[in-house]
């Protein structure tokens, strides 16, 4: 270590080196479960200061963990295997938007929300707006893939990343893409990098694909007295011919938890709302409303409220922001998942997550992107009650069953990281997951980048206890 600190200190100015056990400490978690202390935190602020380190990284065979501002909900981030952090978030210099071209180049610590703000500023938008877009950066981000509330109509994180500039995990710097829309020249290793969860390669800038704002939107709340019957609604709408932006979900206990919280006179006898947002050209928008009525009214007990101005609309979405700080008022830790399933799977999954509530007694709340399937089933407990976090254990292992076996997927946005590992192979088979392990050998022959990550360890299974 001490002949590493030395080359360290060649390449990289001391103010920018930590090493005392507080600093440590300060990014040895993120927002899921488990701590692990690195040897060392380095904020770096261009390509050839993370060029350099991963050289000597392989040299000195350390493992490097790439951080943006740790919101992840999966372990993305965390140092299992000790060695060196590398704080991104400091990095936030460059933004830059080209109107002409209708993108936006900017570089890796710079937080998501300003990315739109700046489009905005033009009459663009940068649609991907995953909850935590006004303190994550874009570097984690894409390292994600995140998706958000506009991802039913937009995409997500992928489908608005067209050019990377990468540095590998062994120094080299190399570019993908560019700012043309249309590129087929060679593989995509744009998309292979984004999603990667940092195991592949460290990104320092990225083109970004940017569309015209809407100029006009219009939110709906629909209140339901049955939570499967609201899944079945929002089938109904989006095979009707209108995809709205938005079409969130929130159960009967999100809406006490947020009433509890902040009172914001949400229908608390219901068992779900729905919010939906359309946007588009203001006539476009007003008949598309008429018609989700109309399909409302062919499902028992549903009120539906349109929301008068953009002030009614605004705390409309203020509750379903609510949600996560409320719940973890009940008891406080939160599980988080994101298991995504087919939409005209969303009714079974309604049931599933019911029937799994009842079975392991669990405080089991659903909220989330109800459109694309992308449910947020979480769970509220305290960490420090060893019998109640085993039957939570086993309650998120026959969630993530169960969105399987309705031809889900494990993660809609959140990643794999380390929480989800040891599902892979329950989704991908065992030489899916194999082809994935073979590529990430050829990129990182030594395991340097993020190791711990994505890939199980023999035997590991789900542990939420300390």
């Amino acid at each position: 270590m001490e002949l590493l600190m030395e080359e360290i200190s060649r390449i990289i100015p001391s103010g920018q080196i930590f090493t005392s056990l507080a600093d440590r400490y300060s990014y040895s978690y993120d927002a899921s479960f488990g701590s692990y202390l690195p040897e060392m935190v380095i904020q770096v602020k261009n390509k050839e200061e993370i060029s350099s380190l991963l050289k000597l990284a392989n040299t000195f065979n350390i493992p490097v963990y790439p951080r943006g501002q740790g919101t992840s909900l999966s372990g993305g981030p965390l140092p299992v295997n000790g060695g060196i952090v590398l704080d991104m978030s400091q990095w936030n210099g460059d933004l830059n938007i080209y109107p002409d071209d209708l993108v936006a180049v900017v570089s890796p610590g710079v937080l998501t929300a300003t990315i739109n703000e700046e489009a905005e500023k033009f009459g663009l938008m940068y649609p991907p707006d995953p909850s935590s877009a006004h303190v994550s950066t874009i570097g984690g981000n894409l390292a994600e893939n995140s998706g958000g509330p506009r991802g039913l109509k937009y995409g997500v994180t992928k489908d608005y990343v067209i050019g990377l500039e990468v540095v590998t995990p062994e120094g080299e710097i190399i570019k993908t893409g560019g700012k043309t829309i249309k590129n087929v020249t060679g593989y995509d290793l744009t998309k292979l990098i984004v999603g990667s969860e940092g195991t592949l390669g460290i990104i320092t800038e990225a083109t970004l694909k940017l569309v015209p704002k809407p100029p006009a939107t219009k939110t709906m709340m629909a209140v339901f007295d049955d939570l499967v019957q609201s899944g079945k609604a929002i089938s109904k709408i989006l095979t009707s011919g209108i995809l709205p932006a938005k079409m969130e979900i929130m159960d009967q206990f999100s809406i006490i938890a947020v009433e509890n919280y902040q009172p914001l006179g949400l229908p608390i006898d219901a068992e779900a709302i729905l919010l939906i947002e359309l946007d588009g050209h203001p006539l476009a928008i007003e008949e598309e409303m008429r018609k989700i009525e109309e399909i409302f009214t062919e499902f028992e007990s549903v009120r539906v409220k349109i929301a008068k101005d953009q002030d009614e609309a605004k705390s409309y979405w203020r509750a379903r922001k609510l949600v996560s700080p409320a719940i973890v008022k009940i008891k406080p830790t939160k599980v988080s998942e994101d298991a995504t399933v087919p939409r005209s799977k969303i009714p079974d999954m309604f049931q599933k997550l019911k029937e799994i509530r009842e079975k392991y007694d669990v405080h089991l709340v659903v909220f989330g992107h109800a459109g694309d399937g992308n449910l947020h089933p979480n769970i509220i407990c305290d960490k420090r009650d060893t019998e109640e976090m085993i039957r939570v254990e086993k309650a998120v292992e026959e969630i993530f069953k169960a969105a399987v076996e309705l031809g889900g997927t494990l993660s809609g946005e959140h990643g794999i990281g380390t929480l989800k590992a040891p599902f892979m192979e329950m989704e991908l088979g065992a030489a899916g997951l194999d082809m994935m392990k073979r590529i990430k050998q050829i990129w990182d022959p030594n395991n340097i980048l993020n190791p711990g990550k994505i890939f199980p360890e023999e035997g590991q299974k789900l542990v939420l206890r300390e």
